[in-house]
C-alpha cells in the first residue's frame, strides 16, 4: 500500500508565532530625506568666507570717501551714498571703456569657440604626422608665463601696426591652448559611432562637427566661453602695455584713472569695480551647470 502525499493547500502557510523574547518586526519605513547634505555644514561657512570680499566691495561702493578712509574702517555704511556711482556713470569716457571691453571680450569668445573647436576636433579625431608632438608643444606653452612673451608679442603687434588699437587686444586672444585642450578632451568622451553613422550617410567632417559634435558639446563650449570672457574682461597688464590713448581704454584700464598719485576717489573705484564684476557674475551664473558638467566629462578620457 503506497502512502499518498497531502494535497497542496491553496492558501499560504500561516506565519510562525513571534517568539516571546523577540518583538514582532515592524514594517519597513522609508528613511526620511534630509533637507540638506551634511557637506553643506562645511561648504556654507567656506562660501561665506569667499563672499566676504565681494560683500565688502558692495558695501564700500555705497560709502562716502570719508567713511572709506576712516580708521578703524566702518563695517557698515552709516548712510547710503551713491556719489561713487554718479561719478563713474557721469564720466564721459566710461560708456566707451565698457563698450571696448565688451567688444574685445566677445571677439575673443567667438574666435576661441570657432578656432578651438576646429583644432580640438582635429587633435581628437584626426591622425596626422606629428599630431602628438604638436599637441605636446601646444600644452607646453601653457606653462610659459605672460611676462616672457610680453615683449615678443608687443613687437609683433607693432610690426602689424596694431599698437594703440583694439586689434592689439583681440589678435593675441584669438585662440588659447586651454580652449583647444578642453574641447579636445570633451570630444574624446563622445562616442565615435555617431560620427561613423553620419559618414556612412555622406556627411563631411565639417558637417559632422557642425551638426553632431558641437550640439553635443554645449557644456564644454559654455565653459570655454565663460573662462575666455572672464580672462579677457579682467585683463589689465596687456592693455596697460598695448594701449596709450584713453579712447581705446578697456574698463579695467579706465578704472586706474580714478587713482592718482596724491588723491584716490575710493568710492568711484569701488563703484566701478562693482559694475565691472556684474557681467562676470552673470555669465558664470548662467553657465554654472554646464561648467560643472564639462569639467567632469572632459576628464573621462585622456
Amino acid at each position: 500500500m503506497t502512502a499518498t502525499s497531502p494535497a497542496p493547500s491553496a492558501f499560504p502557510p500561516a506565519p510562525a508565532p513571534a517568539s516571546p523574547d523577540r518583538p514582532p518586526a515592524a514594517p519597513g519605513r522609508p528613511r526620511k530625506k534630509q533637507p540638506f547634505s551634511p557637506w553643506h555644514l562645511l561648504l556654507a561657512p567656506l562660501a561665506l568666507v569667499f563672499a566676504v570680499p565681494l560683500i565688502w566691495l558692495l558695501l564700500s561702493s555705497v560709502m562716502s570717501d570719508a567713511q572709506i578712509n576712516r580708521f578703524p574702517p566702518a563695517l557698515w555704511p552709516s548712510r547710503i551714498d551713491l556719489g561713487g556711482y554718479r561719478y563713474v556713470l557721469g564720466n564721459a569716457m566710461f560708456p566707451r571703456w565698457f563698450a571696448n571691453s565688451l567688444l574685445v571680450s566677445l571677439a575673443a569668445v567667438v574666435s576661441n569657440l570657432v578656432l578651438g573647436a576646429l583644432a580640438g576636433y582635429a587633435f581628437a579625431r584626426m591622425r596626422f604626422a606629428g599630431s602628438r608632438l604638436l599637441l605636446g608643444l601646444m600644452l607646453a606653452t601653457m606653462a610659459i608665463p605672460f611676462q616672457l612673451t610680453m615683449i615678443p608679442t608687443f613687437l609683433v603687434m607693432k610690426r602689424l601696426g596694431l599698437i594703440d588699437t583694439l586689434g592689439a587686444l583681440i589678435v593675441p586672444s584669438l585662440v588659447t591652448p586651454f580652449a583647444v585642450f578642453l574641447l579636445r578632451q570633451f570630444f574624446l568622451s563622445l562616442p565615435r559611432e555617431l560620427e561613423e553613422a553620419a559618414w556612412l550617410d555622406g556627411c563631411s567632417r565639417l558637417r559632422v562637427l557642425w551638426q553632431i559634435v558641437l550640439p553635443l558639446s554645449r557644456p564644454a563650449l559654455s565653459t570655454v566661453a565663460v573662462l575666455t570672457f572672464l580672462t579677457t574682461w579682467n585683463d589689465l597688464s596687456w592693455p596697460l602695455i598695448a594701449i596709450n590713448h584713453d579712447t581705446q581704454y578697456t574698463l579695467q584700464l579706465g578704472l586706474t584713472t580714478f587713482q592718482g598719485q596724491h588723491h584716490t576717489k575710493w568710492s568711484a573705484v569701488m563703484a566701478g569695480n562693482v559694475i565691472t564684476v556684474l557681467p562676470v557674475l552673470l555669465a558664470f551664473l548662467l553657465a554654472q551647470k554646464s561648467f560643472i558638467q564639462s569639467i567632469t566629462s572632459s576628464g573621462l578620457k585622456g
